[in-house]
């Protein structure tokens, strides 16, 4: 792709999934694009991620602001035709493979797990609900699953597409640098514009938007076990199986195994608002034991499955905001502000970054 110098310039802040998405979109549609972060894949959350796409609000329970979620099924969509051109290419990490959903309840009893499954069932490929999917895939009667339904999702190996997403940005002619911006951007928005010769701002930096956009975040901390699925010692599963937190059950009783790649497995999930230390392994952390139990029990199979060594543990601090996403605008500024994705910033990275680039088109015309 040619730059062209009248071209408008957008200096995108932040490298994890929503920052590099946003900024390989912005190329595809000709603005020039900057890309400033502190960090780069691996050493960024978004590498961490579960990385299942789902139809929000997603199996953590954390999205449930309603203007957000009705915003965030156009994002999903767009992010879910974009993935299936994408799992094509084995370099980009993307598969679609069949992820079932299960049920404490009947969905047709529950208003509204039942609505979320009629908006679904009509867009995603190979939906099918029957209870028998549990029978099927051999989940234990005591996970107090009594219905189901499964439909082609894509999955993500977030370390070749996180690798992948970076070089599709440098290829695509984005200028990359490391770097720190610090304070809040209303206040430097002059300076930056000028520094990197920019039009427009995107704020894409997760957590970081709390000291830079004066925004009420916290971290949501997350697990993930990675475990080997490469047919030695169990059977290779995949196939995805998750089952919501439910806050009336009590503790964390959320379900979440998923392949990843062509020899791993994740297991999950884990849900701690506000915790911040990232440093948990099997050993110190016993939410993580009965995280890994629970998928044991839920799916047997499972106790035969080896941990992926060295650290089959890998923590992260999901950026959550009360209010779900914010992609706007900032009122009387040239900033964009694409932030507060929780545990869905892999699902909803395409759309919003498709939205971003027509609000750019707001402050910088060509």
């Amino acid at each position: 792709m040619q730059q062209r110098n009248a071209s408008p310039h957008v200096l995108v802040i932040g490298a994890g999934v929503v920052g590099l998405t946003t900024a390989v979109a912005a190329r595809r549609a000709a603005y020039r694009v900057t890309l400033v972060a502190e960090s780069f894949a691996p050493h960024i959350t978004s590498v961490i991620a579960g990385a299942l796409w789902e139809w929000p609000p997603a199996v953590c329970g954390h999205h449930r602001d309603e203007d957000s979620v009705v915003r965030a099924k156009d994002w999903c969509m767009d992010s879910y035709r974009n993935f299936i051109d994408l799992a094509a290419d084995p370099a980009t990490g993307v598969h679609v493979r069949e992820a079932v959903f299960y049920f404490r309840k009947p969905v047709d009893e529950d208003p509204e797990q039942l609505a979320k499954m009629q908006e679904l069932s009509a867009r995603v490929l190979g939906f099918r609900h029957d209870a028998g999917l549990i029978y099927q895939y051999g989940v234990s009667p005591r996970s107090g699953a009594v219905d189901a339904y499964c439909y082609q999702a894509p999955m993500i190996d977030t370390d070749a597409y996180l690798g992948w997403l970076l070089n599709q940005a440098r290829r695509a002619g984005c200028v990359i640098l490391q770097g720190s911006i610090e304070g809040p951007l209303v206040e430097q928005q002059g300076q930056l514009l000028s520094t990197y010769r920019a039009d427009a701002i995107v704020n894409c930096t997760g957590l970081g938007a709390v000291e830079l956009a004066g925004e009420s975040m916290y971290p949501l901390r997350g697990a993930l076990i990675h475990v080997r699925n490469d047919g030695v010692g169990m059977p290779r599963i995949t196939t995805a199986h998750a089952m919501a937190f439910d806050d009336t059950v009590g503790g964390q009783n959320m379900v979440f195994i998923v392949p990843r790649g062509e020899d791993r497995l994740v297991l999950g999930g884990l849900v701690e608002p506000g915790e911040t230390a990232t440093d948990l392994s099997l050993e110190n952390h016993p939410p993580l034991r009965d995280m890994l139990e629970r998928c044991q029990q839920f799916l047997p199979v499972l106790e035969k499955a080896a941990l992926l060594e060295p650290k089959p543990v890998r923590t992260g601090l999901r950026p959550a905001r009360a209010r779900g996403v914010r992609l706007e605008v900032e009122p009387g500024t040239r900033i964009v502000h694409n932030v507060g994705h929780g545990g869905s910033g892999v699902t909803f990275s395409w759309g919003c970054a498709t939205e971003v680039t027509r609000l750019i088109s707001t402050l910088a015309p060509r």
